[in-house]
């Protein structure tokens, strides 16, 4: 009943940026965190970022600061902007939601993934 819906993701150069988009809908009641994870060939799905609620945020490496996470809480939205992106960058980035579903049950869902892709 709740479904994500992204976009943003492509092929990009080194250095270059991109913007993630995702976006629940469904029979929400309130999200409570949103995410970005990204999986690689061969490796473990792993956390990127993550914004709840309150608008705290948490990155898998805070002081790298390239990829900022935000969202619209309005329209169910995160974003994750990605600057000066990397070979290493390229993955499956997964848009994850959690809340409340509106009969009160707890949620959590991912979204379909798209492909970022960094290379010359």
């Amino acid at each position: 009943q709740v479904q994500l819906v992204e976009s943003g993701g492509g092929l990009v150069q080194p250095g270059g940026s991109l913007r993630l988009s995702c976006a629940a809908s469904g029979s929400i009641f309130s999200v409570n965190a949103m995410g970005w994870y990204r999986q690689a060939p061969g490796k473990q799905r792993e956390l990127v970022a993550v914004i709840h609620s309150s608008g705290n945020t948490n990155y898998r490496d805070p002081k790298k600061e390239r990829f900022t996470i935000s969202r619209d809480n309005a329209k169910n939205t995160v974003y994750l902007q990605m600057n000066s992106l990397k070979p290493e960058d390229t993955a499956v980035y997964y848009c994850n939601a959690d809340g409340w579903s509106e009969d009160r049950n707890w949620f959590d869902y991912w979204g379909q993934g798209t492909q970022v892709t960094v290379s010359s």
